[in-house]
């Protein structure tokens, strides 16, 4: 069965530093909100087809970080606390007084520092298969952030589709691999190198010690380890899932909706 399009407005904010934020905007105004941020090098059209699942008295933003999609900004940070700033100035357009603030992979690092930047209005983190990646998100030494960021300097081709390697549980499609890897490695520059700068030099552990909001990990289950679940288990809610690769939520729009619905009505 087809499921209907829900209707969407585009809409943009317009923020210092020659920032434009992009954004879709579709359901009720007065209906449960939630707020939706892609992942690194990706856009928030990535989302249609969820919200398209979501249940109709639902209000959805999607939002197009900075440089990414059809957001554009000449700033010069690109740090995860910037970008949660991008997110903040769309739920003040919007006049949102309660959120539920769902990030896919660099987008769950915004959205914890969206929690931490908000308190009196997000209610709920929710990271798409993010947050668990041990050599992306806590804090790593200097000299292991900087062979990261040599990588992707030297070779930034090579960085990106080792990222989506890593995220791609054995037997996934090799043209779903390479799908990802064109339109990834095709992000913004400089804003592409430097957030994945900015990612790796992210300090998680200190942002999850001021974030008061309940944070709920949807996780690849085959791309989990027993480390991470040790180290973060007791700060994280981490629900193990079926529904493809890191990209899950374009693979299975319909049960990331289901995901992210009970945890908006929960």
């Amino acid at each position: 069965m087809t499921t209907p399009s829900r209707a969407r407005k585009n809409r943009e904010v317009r923020r210092s530093d020659h920032t434009t934020i992009r954004y879709t905007a579709s359901g009720p105004a007065g209906g449960p909100t939630l707020a939706l941020i892609h992942g690194w090098a990706c856009d928030r059209g990535d989302f249609d087809a969820v919200t398209d699942h979501l249940p109709e008295h639902y209000r959805v933003l999607a939002i197009d970080l900075a440089e990414h999609g059809e957001s554009r900004s000449t700033r010069d940070v690109w740090t995860m606390e910037e970008f949660a700033r991008d997110v903040a100035a769309v739920l003040e357009a919007e006049a949102v007084d309660s959120v539920v603030v769902a990030g896919h992979s660099l987008g769950g690092a915004v959205a914890v520092e969206v929690g931490r930047l908000l308190p009196d209005t997000v209610s709920h983190v929710v990271a798409l298969d993010a947050l668990h990646y041990l050599s992306l998100f806590p804090a790593t030494s200097e000299d292991q952030a900087e062979a990261v960021v040599h990588l992707f300097r030297e070779d930034f081709a090579g960085g990106v589709r080792g990222l989506v390697e890593g995220g791609s549980p054995a037997g996934t499609d090799p043209a779903l691999k390479d799908a990802y890897f064109e339109k990834m490695v095709a992000v913004r520059q400089p804003a592409g190198l430097r957030s994945i700068e900015a990612l790796v030099r992210w300090d998680m552990d200190a942002a999850l010690r001021e974030t008061k909001q309940p944070i709920t990990v949807f996780a690849i289950r085959d791309l989990v380890t027993r480390e991470a679940i040790d180290r973060y288990g007791d700060r994280l809610d981490i629900v193990l899932v079926d529904l493809g690769s890191h990209h899950f939520p374009v693979e299975a729009p319909e049960g990331t909706a289901k995901l992210l619905a009970g945890v908006a009505t929960g």
